[in-house]
């Protein structure tokens, strides 16, 4: 790895509280990487005979899907809460929930049924902690930032793709699959204590932050209003008060919003019901390679479970040299990248479709993974550009529950295509369908103004670049002046500077 390629992180490696927590982000995402195998490994070692692929899908939806309820279920208690505070509760309830499952297994209460209510509930919070972790970006980075720093999070997962499965193998043959549960489990414990650890320090910079804003603001008001002074007085104590009013209502909601607020933001904003339709679209249509893709190489190709295995890790490989990549595409417009990589990636895809042979899709899969991992960093830090941070949790945890059941849905529809028309042509429709999607929104972001993604979300105290973050191309956005205004709207430019750094 060279210089020129980290050069991007190095702002979101220098920043103290990342930096912090990165060491455990690392541990849980090689935790997850174990779990990929562990998961449904113990579930086929628990269900009766007779019905392991039944009880194996439920463990798999167990462990992603209930997090769709917990948006609702949980967003009147949790939207308004900061970014580490969320992804540290998730964090723990993991734990719990998987430490759970090996401390059944002791007792000799561990069943399938058990297994996968727990399963159920470690996944509660989902949403919610990936909300939280990309919250927390927004509220330490300078928006020039943001997409490095997605990337690097995404960055932890793809590696663990790579190096947990085998991994996982070796040691459900040493020790058995409850037990690589327990890693999991124990994975979870440090990256919950990570959080815990830098909740004071995140809001020792919310505060210097604010304090900063004040500052700047009243130095700008004080000439124009010195001959004010009493009216100046009084507009001063009020304007302060709105302001501890808003670090109170994020940091402790007692009010909260409702259930379905994060639903409502997004509803009301084009922009973010555009881009939540482009990604759900997406995920959902590559849903049906899960299926018909291992058939194909059965049935088409003839060949055996190791080219299968060859294929997900050039997935793999191309995923993680893609991650790495994203840092530098900053200075790119978001939403013309989004669906370039649409377009990029069912034409990756064809070459499957086609029939053609392994030489030949084995590299283009590869390629698919490569321009795969850019999407999901770029779309998050459109959603934190165009939402400000007392809306960003919320915005997120929606965005997850929607998207997290696209897949699913996806493979879903796969089974019974891929038995009615064969793996190859659904393999090639899905391929076709995601190229003209990518055509589709690249007209909709070559529209007159499409770039443009000023916020529109209240502006909560971290959008307020603070004395450690300001830049030369850090200017704060136009402020209200009245003294019970709300805050204005930040112009928050698509793209950004090449030469911001």
């Amino acid at each position: 790895m060279t210089p020129a390629m980290l050069l991007p992180y190095r702002p979101v490696l220098g920043q103290p509280v990342l930096r912090r927590l990165l060491p455990g982000l690392a541990t849980s995402a090689l935790g997850d990487g174990l779990a990929l195998v562990a998961v449904t490994w113990l579930a086929l070692q628990l269900a009766p005979d007779g019905q392991r692929g039944t009880w194996t899908a439920f463990a798999v939806a167990a462990y992603t899907l209930p997090g769709a309820a917990g948006t609702l279920l949980l967003g009147r208690w949790l939207g308004g809460r900061s970014g580490a505070q969320l992804a540290g509760w998730d964090a723990t309830v993991r734990a719990a929930a998987l430490g759970a499952i090996p401390v059944a297994h002791l007792a000799g209460a561990l069943d399938v049924g058990l297994y996968v209510a727990l399963l159920a509930v470690s996944s509660l919070l989902h949403p919610w902690g990936s909300a939280g972790r990309f919250t927390l970006v927004a509220e330490l980075l300078p928006q020039r930032h943001h997409l490095a720093a997605n990337a690097l999070l995404g960055v932890f997962g793809q590696a663990a793709t790579i190096v947990g499965p085998p991994l996982a193998g070796l040691l459900i043959a040493w020790v058995g699959a409850v037990w690589v549960i327990a890693v999991d489990a124990a994975s979870f414990a440090v990256l919950a204590v990570s959080y815990r650890l830098v909740v004071p320090a995140v809001r020792r910079e919310g505060a210097a932050r604010r304090e900063g804003a004040v500052r700047r603001e009243g130095a700008h008001r004080e000439p124009a209003v010195r001959h004010q002074a009493g009216d100046q007085h009084e507009d001063g104590e009020r304007k302060g008060g709105d302001q501890h009013e808003d670090g109170d209502r994020h940091e402790n909601p007692t009010a909260g919003p409702s259930r379905t607020s994060g639903f409502r933001i997004i509803g009301r904003d084009r922009s973010l019901l555009g881009l939540l339709a482009l990604t759900f679209a997406f995920f959902f249509l590559f849903g049906p390679f899960y299926v018909a893709m291992p058939v194909h190489v059965t049935d088409d190709l003839h060949a055996s479970a190791g080219t299968l295995a060859a294929y997900y890790t050039a997935f793999g490989v191309g995923s993680l040299l893609g991650g790495l990549l994203t840092g530098h595409l900053r200075g790119r417009p978001l939403r013309t990248t989004l669906a370039g990589i649409v377009v990029l990636f069912g034409a990756a895809l064809m070459p499957l479709g086609l029939g053609a042979p392994v030489v030949l899709s084995l590299p283009a899969f590869a390629l698919a993974g490569l321009v795969w991992a850019p999407y999901q960093p770029t779309a998050t830090a459109l959603f934190q550009r165009r939402a400000g941070t007392v809306d960003l949790p919320r915005v997120l945890a929606a965005n997850g529950a929607v998207t997290v059941l696209a897949v699913p849905l996806g493979t879903m529809l796969g089974g019974p295509a891929t038995a009615a028309f064969g793996a190859r042509p659904t393999l090639l429709a899905c391929a076709v369908t995601i190229l003209a999607l990518g055509l589709v929104a690249a007209v909709s972001a070559a529209r007159p103004g499409a770039q443009n993604t000023e916020r529109t979300g209240p502006v909560g105290p971290h959008d307020r670049p603070g004395p450690q973050t300001t830049g030369p191309h850090d200017r704060p956005g136009p402020q209200t002046t009245g003294p019970h205004d709300r805050p204005g709207r930040v112009k928050a430019p698509d793209r950004v500077r090449p030469g911001a750094s």
